[in-house]
């Protein structure tokens, strides 16, 4: 239905109405502030009765944190595959685990199609505040302006941080930097790099055990090691922060599927920060600069080094 039937979404989901409200000046901000084109996603509700419309298989081999790949016409090569049927996605992986890969199946939250489609405001996202609201929004609809054929990892995380930034500065330009909006984005961000620098860590670990000339038994017994010290040290870590956003996180069952789910997500998010300090803290000129960096090919997270290494200090001096 369309966004602005707000009464008939009201009954499908009390409280409703007053995140809907949201969306329409988070598209504004996208056009007006930010220069990306939103086309027409989000101008449309869909009630999906509190069930996932898709789901995600992401798969690694169990002493390799490298994901499996997918691959597809238009995009390349992607470390997830989507299936709007739950068993579809189970069968395969299924599939994946009998070829000796360690697989996970979980519903998507949010999902892009990149511009080739109006992609709708799904309803079960109304249960988030409106800070992680926006970001979401944000997030998916920068893969409509950059999204680079084969670079997974490269795509969610840049993503990921203009998400975050870009709900920072809608919330900061529309109630100050004081409201409670702005802080609640703010500390969803620094939750998110927190944890991704946490998992950069692990996978650190882990690849150097991986990496050792020793038997297989030994290698997937240590590695439980690691799964169990690595989920120990980050409940210490944030022991006096039980609203952190990834504190569930030292309940989960770990294998190489769920972290490279993490890795992929969560890639050199404080790459895209350093982006971010040398363009003077201004996102539209981050956002033009990120892709001119990668304009040329090659690996995009090497490229966007290179750019850092070559360009970074005149920017910043050039900002100031």
């Amino acid at each position: 239905m369309p966004l602005k039937d707000l009464e008939v979404a009201e009954k499908i989901a009390p409280g409703a109405s007053n995140k809907l409200r949201w969306v329409e000046p988070t598209l504004r901000f996208c056009r007006t502030e930010l220069g990306l084109d939103p086309g027409d996603s989000y101008q449309s509700y869909l009630d999906t009765k509190g069930q996932a419309i898709s789901y995600v298989v992401t798969a690694a081999h169990p002493l390799a944190l490298v994901p499996y790949l997918w691959s597809f016409p238009f995009v390349g090569q992607v470390p997830y595959k989507g299936y709007f049927d739950e068993g579809d996605a189970q069968k395969e992986a299924d599939r994946l685990r009998k070829e000796g890969f360690e697989a996970l199946v979980g519903p998507a939250g949010a999902f892009s199609t990149l511009g080739w489609f109006d992609d709708p405001l799904l309803s079960h996202l109304l249960r988030y505040d409106r800070a992680i609201l926006s970001e979401i929004v944000f997030h998916e609809l920068f893969h409509n302006t950059l999204y680079i054929n084969g670079a997974g990892a490269f795509n969610e995380s840049s993503a990921n941080f203009i998400g975050h930034r870009a709900a920072m500065d809608f919330f900061r330009a529309r109630f100050g930097a004081d409201s409670a909006e702005y802080l609640s984005a703010t500390q969803a961000w620094d939750d998110e790099r927190e944890f991704g620098g946490f998992i950069a860590e692990m996978a650190r670990t882990l690849g150097d055990l991986y990496g050792r000339d020793i038997p297989r038994a030994d290698k997937l017994r240590l590695r439980e090691d690691v799964f169990a010290r690595s989920k120990a040290e980050w409940l210490r870590r944030i022991a006096d922060r039980p609203n952190h956003r990834f504190r569930a996180f030292s309940q989960r069952p770990l294998n190489n599927a769920v972290l490279m789910h993490y890795v992929v997500y969560l890639k050199d998010l404080d790459l895209f920060e350093a982006l971010y300090d040398s363009c003077g803290r201004d996102l539209v000129r981050t956002i033009e600069t990120l892709r001119r960096a990668v304009a040329d090919g090659g690996e995009p997270f090497a490229a966007l080094r290179a750019w850092l290494a070559k360009h970074g200090k005149e920017q910043t001096a050039a900002a100031h």
